[in-house]
């Protein structure tokens, strides 16, 4: 019998889907990190975009609705199982003023993606993955960018900047892999939240190297 390929799931938001900060459109397969996450893998490993823009951790969204990302986790997680490992990457929009939430919150709701993520569902192949959860990299300044009516320098712009303590602590709590990615990869000038084309390879040699180590711990 053929060996299969392990599953690694990629749950997100826009900076998983690969939203490109010039022009709005989507990141073409040659430079979303996700797909190239894949070549970097090869072909022992079968990599899933689960990226949707606007998602966030736990919170309803009163203007965009359908955010939530813990209410589509269950959902992806059977649409998808078996799954060896998933990657997490979330928190950027709950950092937006109809929020208002601080980092410490973000983390306690990070908690409860992990805890979800880290549960087998009661399926024949729901067991429970690995899990990386990856802090993105804090928010650029909004001044006099398109999304300053959306975030503000005062406050998403502040916490940012303390989510990855903040989730590095969460991923101890919760017995899974963490990774900084502003240690590889920083927002785009143009609107201060997405990721610019260049910058993505080095973030899915980074994420591969990741999820190697935790497929042989």
């Amino acid at each position: 019998m053929t060996e299969q390929p392990k599953t690694v799931v990629c749950f997100g938001d826009s900076l998983t889907w690969g939203f490109n900060p010039a022009d709005k459109s989507r990141f073409g397969h040659d430079i979303r990190w996700t797909r190239l996450l894949q070549k970097e893998l090869g072909h022992r490993y079968y990599v899933v975009e689960e990226g949707i823009n606007g998602r966030t951790t736990v919170f309803e969204d009163p203007v965009r609705g359908d955010k939530n990302g813990l209410a589509h986790l269950d959902g992806v997680r059977k649409t998808h199982m078996p799954i060896d490992i998933m990657t997490i990457m979330l928190g950027t929009n709950d950092l937006q003023d109809r929020f208002c939430m601080s980092a410490d919150a973000i983390g306690r709701a990070m908690g409860r993606i992990l805890f979800a993520a880290t549960r087998a569902t009661d399926d024949v192949e729901g067991r429970a993955p690995k899990v990386l959860l990856m802090a993105p990299p804090p928010l650029g300044d909004f001044t006099g960018k398109e999304f300053a009516g959306i975030y503000s320098n005062a406050h998403g712009g502040e916490q940012s900047k303390l989510i990855a303590g903040v989730y590095r602590q969460i991923a101890e709590e919760y017995g899974v892999g963490f990774f900084d990615t502003s240690s590889v990869i920083s927002v785009s000038d143009i609107d201060a939240v997405h990721f610019e084309a260049a910058p993505q390879a080095s973030l899915a040699k980074a994420i591969a190297a990741e999820v190697r180590a935790l497929d042989a711990a």
